[in-house]
């Protein structure tokens, strides 16, 4: 039964990815990354130039999952209200008036905060809530989101005029933060042979709501060895500089490490990654696999470490080998 569930678990996933990659060329790790933080039940921030495809990989998974989409374009007028809604007044047949909630964009199961760095801190605090508790406050009303719920949020790593840069509270409610790279020189032929031909490919629903959640269930059943899980402990306890057992790089280039929600979003994609690798148990292998997706946000360098131009991902492959 165990050989059977997983070997759905594979096709049903890898079903999905090959109706996204009918529009999306290329960028096979990135659909996969995106999808195993959707099962996991987790938030995905994307980062990459402007043009490099992410909000259509949004609205792609949006397509195929057969999930209620909705699209948030951040700017710096953005308002809360904007994004959970208002309450307005309003006149019955008898003229009659009473205050009714009027719901925002953020009542979707798939809520794409485009360029989410553009908007102030007091807009993008409006997020909170909904990502960690899937709930939203209007008044002296507490609204529970429809599951399954994830926010796909984009931004731009050069551009910083006229941003505000995510609180590290916000972004350790990502699960995972993606780079979207450049593609190389045979998919950027594709892509712009296919994008000027004036045929646009057509997306087929593979999943909905509900085959999502039920591969969540599946998912979260796969065991972990102790062995394995004190390895994964000693990943994320090495990311803090002031632990005896912290390498040091660490000591010398980080301010602070990953909190526990990092070892969480480790182990919740480390399961998935088995799962798609035909196993029914956590390796050694899924761990590092999930590593730097799920830590890279959550490793946050000192003056020193950005002067010498260290990045979290060069930190991470450090405590990985």
């Amino acid at each position: 039964m165990e050989e059977e569930r997983i070997r759905q678990f594979a096709a049903d996933f890898e079903a999905v990815e090959r109706e996204i990659g009918k529009v999306i060329i290329g960028q096979k790790e990135l659909i996969r990354h995106v999808l195993t933080a959707m099962i996991a039940g987790g938030n995905v921030l994307l980062e990459g130039m402007p043009g490099l495809g992410k909000t259509q990989l949004v609205k792609a998974i949006g397509k195929a999952t057969d999930l209620a989409f909705s699209r948030i374009q951040f700017t710096p007028d953005l308002m809360p209200a904007d994004v959970t809604g208002t309450t307005v007044m309003t006149k019955d047949e008898t003229g009659n008036t009473a205050f009714v909630f009027r719901k925002g964009p953020i009542f979707a199961n798939l809520v794409l905060a485009d360029e989410i760095n553009r908007a102030t801190p007091k807009t993008q605090s409006a997020l909170l809530e909904a990502m960690q508790e899937h709930t939203v406050t209007g008044g002296s009303q507490t609204y529970r989101l429809q599951e399954p719920f994830f926010v796909l949020a984009t931004q731009n790593p050069l551009e910083t005029e006229g941003t505000y840069p995510l609180p590290e509270a916000q972004m350790d409610r990502f699960l995972f933060q993606l780079n979207v790279t450049f593609p190389s020189k045979p998919e950027l032929m594709q892509i712009v042979l296919e994008t000027t031909s004036g045929t646009a490919q057509e997306i087929t629903p593979v999943w909905n709501g509900e085959k999502l959640l039920e591969m969540r269930e599946i998912a979260c059943q796969v065991p972990i060895a102790e062995p394995v899980a004190e390895y994964l402990m000693d990943v994320v306890m090495k990311t803090h500089p002031q632990q005896e057992e912290a390498p040091e790089q660490v000591r010398q280039y980080v301010r602070y490490g990953a909190s526990p929600r990092g070892a969480q979003a480790m182990l919740q994609a480390a399961r998935i990654f088995a799962l798609l690798a035909g196993r029914y148990h956590v390796a050694y292998e899924d761990v590092k696999q999930a590593a730097k997706p799920a830590l890279r946000h959550r490793v946050f360098l000192n003056f020193e470490g950005m002067a010498e131009g260290m990045t979290p991902d060069e930190i991470i492959e450090a405590l990985l080998t």
